[in-house]
C-alpha cells in the first residue's frame, strides 16, 4: 500500500508539474501579454494595445469566420461520415477492413498527408491530368483547387486525416452499447436500420464519443500546419495569421499574437458551444419523434451516401500517399503526363539534406514516447496498488486539457516564458510534445491495463512476489503488445508535431514536420516529397514494429517450450 502510494504521488507530481500546471502557467502568460503585461519585454500592463494591435490586422474578422467555417465544417463531415459508415457496415466483415484500409492514413502525420493531397488536388495535380485529356486541356486550369478562399481543400484535408480516428472511437464505442439486443428489438417494432441507429443507438454512442469529437474540434479550428499548406492564404485562418505575428523579427509582437492566441481560444468556445448545442437539440428532436412513433420508412437507401464518401476520401487518401511517393523518386513530370517521363533517386542521395533532421526527429519522438510511457505505467500500477483500479476523474480532466485547448492559446505563452528560463530550446521542444504525447500513450494504454486478469497478480503474490516483481515479471510482459502499441502512437503523436517545435523551439530546433511545412510552398516538389516521404515512414515502422511484436513474442514461448 505504502509503495502504491508513493508511485501515485510521484506519478501525479509528474503529471501536475510538468502538464497541468505548465498548460495553466502559458494560458494565464497568453492572457497577461494580450493585456500588455509581458516584464521580459518592458510591457507593464494592463492595457489594450495588444488588441488594438490585432484588431489592425487586415482580413483578421474573415481570418476569424474561415477557422470557425473550417474547423465546423471538417468535424462535421468526418464525423457524419464515420458514424453513417458505422451505421451501415455494423455487424458484418465491412467495418473491420474499412479500419484496416484507413489505419495507414491515421498513421501519417498531418503536414504529409496535407503535401500529396495538395499534389493531387493542385491545378497541377493528378486530378487534373487525369481530366485534362478528356476536357482538352493544354495548360493548368486557372482555378484555386488549394488554398481556394472558401477553405474547401482544407476542409477536404481535415476530413480525410480526421476520420480514421472518429471511426476508430465510434467503433470503440459501440462496444460498450448492446447493440444486437438494441436492433433485433427495433426490428421487432417495425424500425429500419436507419431509424434505430438514429433514434436508439446515437443517443447512447453520443456521450462516449463526446471528448474525442471536441478534441478533433479543437485541432480543426485552431490548426496551422495544414492551413498553411491546403488553406487560403489572403487572409488565412486565425491560426496562421497568429503563427506569423509570432514569427515576427519584431518581439513585441508576441502581445497581439498572444491576443491572437486568446481569440482562438474563444473561437473554438464558440465551435463548442456550437457542436454541442446541436447535439442537444438533435436530442430534444429524437425525443419527439420516438413519442410520435415515425419509422422513417425509406430511410435506409440514405446509408450508401456515408459509404460513398468513406471509399471517396478513403481514395483521395490513397492518392495523397502515393503522391509524395512518386515525387519523391521524380526526375521530370510535364504537363499534362499522367506519370511522371523518367524517374530518379536524386532527391534521396542528398542525404545531408533530410539526414539529420530525420535523425533528429527519430530522437525526439522516441524519448517523447519512452517518457509518456513511463508516466502511464507509473500511474496505473499506482492505481492498482491502491486498490483504484479506474483511476481518478481528475486525471481523464487532466489529460484531455491540452488537446480541448487550442495549441497557440498556451503554447504562445510557454514560449514566452521560456525566454527567461534557462532551458535549452531541445529540452522545450522535447517537453513540449511530451505534453500531447502523454494524454494519447494513456488512452491507448488505460484500457488493456484495466482489462488485466487481476487473478495473475493475485497468483504471482501468493507465490511470494513482491509488487515490483509482479510488476516486471508478470504486468509487463503479459502486457508487452498494448505497451508496444502505445508506444507506437507517442512515437507517431511526437512526429507530427509542428507548433511545439516551431515555438518552443525558436527556430533553432528542425523536424521533419518543420521542414516539410517549409518547403510546401517551395520550388521544388521532390525535395518536400522526401521530407513528406520520411515524416510519414517513421510513424509506418513504429506501428509495423509494435503490431509484429504479438507473433515475436508468440513464437519465442513455442520455442521455450519446445527447449523445456
Amino acid at each position: 500500500m505504502r509503495s502504491g502510494r508513493l508511485l501515485r504521488i510521484a506519478a501525479g507530481a509528474v503529471l501536475v508539474l510538468g502538464l497541468v500546471l505548465p498548460v495553466l502557467a502559458g494560458l494565464g502568460q497568453s492572457l497577461a501579454a494580450a493585456f500588455g503585461h509581458f516584464p521580459a519585454l518592458g510591457a507593464r500592463g494592463p492595457d489594450l494595445s495588444a488588441w488594438r494591435a490585432l484588431l489592425a490586422e487586415p482580413g483578421l474578422a474573415r481570418a476569424a469566420a474561415l477557422s470557425l467555417w473550417t474547423g465546423l465544417a471538417a468535424t462535421l463531415l468526418s464525423l457524419g461520415v464515420a458514424l453513417g459508415a458505422v451505421a451501415a457496415l455494423q455487424g458484418g466483415p465491412g467495418l473491420g477492413r474499412a479500419g484496416r484500409m484507413l489505419a495507414p492514413v491515421l498513421a501519417a502525420p498531418h503536414a504529409a498527408m496535407a503535401i500529396g493531397l495538395a499534389f493531387v488536388l493542385a491545378p497541377s495535380g493528378w486530378i487534373a491530368r487525369g481530366l485534362a485529356p478528356l476536357l482538352g486541356w493544354d495548360r493548368p486550369p486557372d482555378v484555386a483547387t488549394v488554398g481556394d478562399p472558401l477553405g474547401l481543400a482544407l476542409i477536404l484535408g481535415l476530413a480525410v486525416k480526421e476520420l480514421p480516428f472518429l471511426l476508430a472511437m465510434a467503433v470503440a464505442g459501440l462496444g460498450q452499447i448492446p447493440v444486437a439486443a438494441h436492433m433485433a428489438a427495433g426490428r421487432s417494432l417495425g424500425y429500419g436500420r436507419a431509424a434505430i441507429w438514429l433514434r436508439i443507438l446515437l443517443p447512447q454512442l453520443w456521450p462516449l464519443i463526446r471528448l474525442p469529437v471536441l478534441v478533433v474540434l479543437a485541432f480543426s479550428v485552431s490548426v496551422v500546419d495544414m492551413a498553411q499548406i491546403l488553406g487560403p492564404s489572403t487572409p488565412p485562418t486565425l491560426s496562421v495569421l497568429v503563427a506569423r505575428l509570432f514569427s515576427d523579427p519584431d518581439p513585441r509582437a508576441i502581445l497581439p499574437a498572444s491576443a491572437g492566441g486568446i481569440m482562438q481560444l474563444v473561437l473554438t468556445g464558440v465551435a463548442a458551444a456550437l457542436v454541442l448545442g446541436g447535439a442537444r437539440l438533435a436530442g430534444l428532436r429524437t425525443r419527439a419523434a420516438l413519442r410520435r412513433g415515425r419509422r422513417m420508412a425509406g430511410a435506409d437507401r440514405a446509408l450508401g451516401l456515408p459509404l460513398a464518401l468513406l471509399a471517396g476520401l478513403a481514395g483521395l487518401a490513397a492518392l495523397a500517399l502515393a503522391a509524395i511517393l512518386l515525387w519523391s523518386v521524380t526526375f521530370a513530370w510535364r504537363w499534362p503526363d499522367p506519370f511522371p517521363a523518367r524517374l530518379s533517386a536524386g532527391a534521396w542521395q542528398d542525404a545531408g539534406r533530410w539526414g539529420a533532421t530525420a535523425l533528429g526527429t527519430l530522437g525526439i519522438a522516441a524519448a517523447c514516447a519512452a517518457m509518456a510511457l513511463a508516466a502511464a505505467v507509473a500511474w496505473l500500477e499506482g492505481a492498482d496498488r491502491l486498490g483504484r483500479p479506474q483511476g481518478d476523474r481528475w486525471m481523464t480532466a487532466a489529460l484531455y486539457l491540452p488537446l480541448l485547448l487550442p495549441q497557440l492559446s498556451f503554447l504562445i505563452g510557454l514560449a514566452g516564458m521560456t525566454l527567461s528560463l534557462p532551458l535549452p530550446p531541445l529540452a522545450a521542444v522535447i517537453w513540449g510534445h511530451w505534453l500531447f504525447v502523454l494524454p494519447y500513450v494513456f488512452i491507448a494504454l488505460a484500457g488493456p491495463w484495466r482489462a488485466l486478469d487481476p487473478r495473475l497478480a493475485r497468483s504471482a503474490a501468493a507465490l511470494g512476489a513482491g509488487p515490483a516483481r509482479r510488476l516486471w515479471r508478470v504486468k509487463l510482459p503479459v502486457l508487452a503488445a498494448p505497451l508496444a502499441l502505445a508506444a507506437a502512437i507517442g512515437f507517431a503523436v511526437s512526429v507530427a508535431q509542428y507548433l511545439p517545435t516551431l515555438l518552443l523551439g525558436g527556430g533553432r530546433i528542425a523536424t521533419l514536420t518543420t521542414e516539410a511545412v517549409a518547403l510546401a510552398s517551395g520550388a521544388d516538389r521532390r525535395v518536400a516529397a522526401v521530407h513528406a516521404v520520411l515524416q510519414a515512414a517513421l510513424p509506418w515502422a513504429g506501428f509495423l514494429a509494435a503490431l509484429s511484436l504479438p507473433a515475436l513474442l508468440h513464437r519465442n514461448r513455442r520455442a521455450l517450450r519446445g527447449a523445456a
